[in-house]
């Protein structure tokens, strides 16, 4: 089976070890050799379903994190697909505190199958739903008011459609004789602590980002890291920042189209989430070829009788992030770019 072990680094900051379950109420724990297959069956349904479908495509081909995946147990009849963690870090990084969850748009009833999930999913704590499709959020949305509240962040899916990327990086300039580089794993750190949403993504996964997948920087004529690109571990292109002091220089545009050719020339799909109202970001990608396929959705779900302290996936008390800083502790992967 795949992935019959205790959960991952990742998720034993607490202490706690978490036996992996072969099964829920509904829902199997996939074996390795049937994910290509699954890969396949997903790739009917792109672009909607691009981000599970590279998340996968990217744990077989580079193993960053220990995911585990799970398919109803008539797969693909009813076809809705989880993986435990839905991130790297959660308040009391539980394995199955947080989840992605893919189902056909024109199949949303098998999405039943989720609600009455009560062994993988503990609805009675709060649950983090990362990026997932709006047509499928807006379901679970359906059945969860009864639950409790669920605070949300929007972005764009743009996934690239026509390739303009004529320009190579024989004929870049960088300006102030800069230059682009393969990111090291000393430079998670600085990466880690400016990332909007550090809440969610553990220091690790930056590190094994930057050992296994494309990661690029501008580094300065003195050698100070200026601007990063890194590419996910569900495939996409996310976390470009510019320091402020390195602003306006054009490293974001340079950055973008490097990874682009990259992560395309690697056989990855590129797509990007990008907030609504960015519209720097917006015309950047679509200048690169990019387009808009689809609205998706981060989500924090929290039961209505969880308020001040609570316990989230079994773990022991936390004080959870008030309605307040929602967004800011959900805003990592959209692209907030401040320069191009």
């Amino acid at each position: 089976m795949c992935n019959l072990s205790l959960a991952d680094d990742g998720l034993k900051e607490n202490g706690a070890m978490e036996e992996v379950l072969l099964e829920g109420k509904n829902f199997r724990l996939v074996e390795e050799s049937e994910l290509p297959e699954i890969i396949e069956f997903l790739g009917n349904y792109l672009p909607d379903s691009i981000k599970f479908h590279q998340t996968l495509k990217t744990f077989i081909n580079d193993r960053v994190w220990d995911f585990h995946f799970y398919v109803t147990k008539n797969w693909p009849e009813q076809a809705v697909i989880l993986h435990f963690p839905g991130m790297t870090r959660t308040p009391n990084n539980k394995l199955y505190e947080s989840f992605s969850v893919f189902c056909p748009c024109d199949q949303l009833e098998n999405l039943e199958l989720l609600q009455t999930e009560d062994v993988l999913v503990d609805w009675s704590q709060p649950i983090y739903l990362n990026f997932t499709h709006s047509k499928i959020m807006n379901k679970i949305e359906e059945f969860y008011n009864k639950i409790g509240t669920m605070e949300q962040l929007y972005g764009d899916v743009y996934g690239l459609v026509e390739p303009h990327l004529e320009e190579t990086e024989s004929n870049l300039v960088i300006a102030e004789q800069a230059a682009l580089s393969q990111l090291k794993k000393q430079h998670a750190q600085m990466i880690h602590d400016l990332y909007p949403a550090n809440h969610m993504e553990c220091i690790e996964v930056f590190e094994k980002l930057i050992e296994k997948l494309p990661c690029f920087g501008v580094f300065s004529a003195q050698g100070d890291l200026a601007a990063w690109m890194v590419q996910s571990y569900y495939g996409a292109m996310f976390s470009m920042q510019t320091r402020p002091e390195y602003r306006r220089k054009g490293y974001g545009i340079i950055l973008a189209k490097h990874l682009t050719k990259i992560v395309t020339e690697r056989g990855y799909l590129p797509f990007v989430v990008i907030r609504p109202e960015n519209d720097a970001s917006k015309g950047l990608y679509t200048k690169l070829g990019f387009k808009k396929h689809f609205q998706t959705v981060r989500a924090i779900l929290r039961p209505y009788e969880v308020t001040g302290e609570s316990v989230g996936g079994g773990g022991g008390p936390q004080e959870m992030t008030n309605g307040g800083d929602c967004v800011k502790e959900m805003n990592g992967d959209v692209e907030v770019k401040e320069d191009q």
